[in-house]
């Protein structure tokens, strides 16, 4: 156990993480030349294409030290976005150390001091490493002294490295081994091994992805789920070296995977605690933490035909991001879809592009929302997310919104612009922290619902992509709430109703309305798109009806018989109107929400 060392590399986004993994395993030989890629761990198109990861990833490789033995290095890379910090908790359970990454350009950011703390929350080691500093804009000097005042790290011990062109990785390697400590465990007591992942194999089921703490793991025999108290028999062990690669035993301290020919998705749950089912563990292990997701959208099929697909789809999701939560919904307007949570809008785009991609789905998705929290007049507590169950504004006493303390790093210089964008969603109790020189952490406690759409996008806008942005949730705090129906031809659309702020409630029911004009194509009759709170109209827009030119057969003559014939079409035109229906295209609903982070 002395030669196994299990560590995981954290850092804001961007800061070179993947690159840093890929050189290791080509150090390490992990990996043939030949079938070498860049960001080799990010096995997702979506991460390639856009430079982010979004899984965790497990790597074993052996290292050659030069103290002349050989070592077992667990490589376990996490994601950077704050959006997948509960991506970052699983994998950090599951080590002893990690490798703190730092920019040398770009600085101690946001997300950066996030993942510490959430690394000294599981008593981890810290290797701090300066990355990228073969750029012509590093500044280590700088970079260290951030490292000391921000990170309260050793600036001295940090390793000063780039993983593009290969410098420092030896003495990366060589930290691991020296500085990062071993793992602690007895291969002959009762088995407890963390479940911190799982992926689905359609030949071999689902695939448990485990730290194994204590004990000691063998094929053919019969493990328990501490909290589902399923038992299952284990049919295969091995490690991860990029491919499944099949070992007689996992003891105490690896980090490998379990077959234990589990067909259900439902079976298992992340974070739950394998033990042997004729000698159990006294208790399962300890420090995992159920997702909370903070921001809630609805999801339908394009076509009701691809409901069970899309069921079956969310099942095997679930169990690769257990981040994700549904409920079963429907919409009068949309059918039967779900009621989904995440942890924030970049979870909710990658997983609507993982559906689409990976399962082949064809989605509509609602407007975005969190949960508030409702007193009714005859003191009913309630919590709500969707605002289809909104209750009539007579019977409700009190309304809470929750509310987050926003972290932003960002150069001096846009001090200004950035108070203005807070002030802007409402932001209050604002504070500033200066860093080092030229840079400033401001905080400031604004509604979740205000970041909601486009406030990050603003931001990286305002501040030249220099801003870097974080939050957490602070608690429940008392709004004037309303419920914002969209009416389409005076039938109400569920679908796009909204539940927001009164002082917001018509700039974003006319942004709603305008959206709507562009899209739905004309009718024989006037349409009129309108934006309400209860029976008061808020906002409106029209599309005007196709016209016929019925005075064109008339050369002159009097105007008497041109108004005879216009006031015909005109009461045509009304009877149309009154049975006539407006069915609203797919793309109407898709523009309401993209032209809202556009916006």
């Amino acid at each position: 156990m002395d030669h196994i060392r299990n560590f995981c590399i954290i850092a804001h986004i961007d800061h070179g993480k993947s690159t840093l993994a890929d050189r290791l395993i080509q150090a390490c030989h992990g990996v043939e030349d030949r079938k070498f890629r860049d960001q080799i761990l990010d096995s997702m198109d979506i991460e390639r294409e856009r430079g982010i990861t979004i899984k965790s990833n497990t790597v074993t490789l052996n290292y050659d030290a030069k103290d002349g033995k050989r070592y077992q290095l667990n490589l376990i890379d996490t994601p950077g976005h704050v959006d997948f910090s509960h991506e970052v908790r699983r994998s950090l359970m599951s080590c002893e150390g990690a490798l703190m990454v730092v920019d040398a350009s770009q600085g101690v950011e946001a997300q950066t001091v996030a993942n510490l703390y959430l690394a000294l929350e599981y008593d981890l080691e810290i290797v701090p490493v300066i990355n990228k500093i073969d750029l012509p804009s590093a500044d280590v000097d700088r970079v260290a002294e951030e490292i000391d005042e921000d990170l309260g790290l050793d600036p001295f011990g940090a390793i000063h490295a780039s993983a593009k062109k290969g410098i420092g990785i030896d003495d990366v390697l060589e930290a691991i081994v020296t500085r990062l400590p071993a793992p602690k465990g007895d291969p002959a007591a009762p088995l407890q091994a963390l479940i911190f992942d799982a992926q689905y194999d359609i030949y071999r089921g689902v695939v448990l992805i485990v730290r194994v703490k204590e004990g000691t793991l063998r094929p053919g025999s019969e493990i328990s789920l501490m909290h589902s108290g399923k038992e299952f028999d284990v049919e295969e062990v091995g490690l991860l070296q990029l491919e499944r690669v099949e070992a007689k035993e996992l003891k105490a301290g690896s980090v490998g995977y379990v077959i234990a020919g589990i067909k259900t998705v439902r079976d298992i749950a992340i974070g739950d605690t394998i033990t042997e089912a004729e000698r159990p563990a006294p208790e399962p292990l300890p420090g995992y933490k159920e997702a909370r997701p903070v921001v809630f959208s609805s999801i339908y099929p394009m076509s009701s035909d691809d409901y069970e697909d899309l069921t079956k789809a969310l099942d095997k999701l679930a169990l690769n991001d257990a981040a994700l939560t549904y409920e079963k919904d429907s919409s009068s307007a949309l059918g039967f879809g779900f009621r989904c949570g995440f942890l924030g809008l970049l979870h909710l785009d990658v997983v609507q592009e993982r559906l689409k991609r990976e399962y082949g789905l064809s989605l509509l998705l609602s407007a975005p929302s969190v949960k508030y929290k409702i007193l009714l007049e005859d003191g009913e507590r309630l919590e709500i997310e969707n605002p289809m169950f909104f209750p009539d504004p007579t019977h409700i006493k009190t309304c809470w919104e929750p509310f987050i303390k926003a972290s932003i790093m960002m150069p001096e210089r846009y001090i200004g612009a950035v108070m203005d964008l807070c002030r802007e969603r409402r932001g209050g109790k604002t504070g500033f922290n200066y860093l080092a020189v030229g840079r400033v952490e401001l905080t400031s406690q604004m509604p979740l619902a205000e970041v909601l759409f486009d406030f990050y996008d603003r931001l990286k806008t305002i501040t030249q992509g220099y801003g870097s942005f974080d939050y957490e949730v602070l608690d429940y705090r008392e709004a004037d709430l309303v419920k914002v129906d969209i009416l389409v031809n005076d039938e109400p659309v569920d679908a796009l109703a909204q539940l927001v702020h009164r002082d917001k409630a018509r700039q974003r029911a006319l942004h709603y309305c305008e959206r709507l004009a562009e899209t739905i194509p004309k009718q024989q009759f006037k349409i009129a798109i309108q934006g309400a709170i209860g029976g008061k109209i808020i906002a409106r827009a029209t599309i005007n009806a196709f016209r016929k030119d019925v005075t064109a057969k008339c050369y002159g003559g009097d105007i008497s018989r041109k108004r005879k014939l216009l006031e015909k079409q005109r009461e045509g035109k009304k009877r149309m109107k009154m049975v006539g229906a407006v069915e609203i295209p797919q793309a109407a609903f898709v523009a309401v929400l993209r032209s809202d982070k556009d916006s």
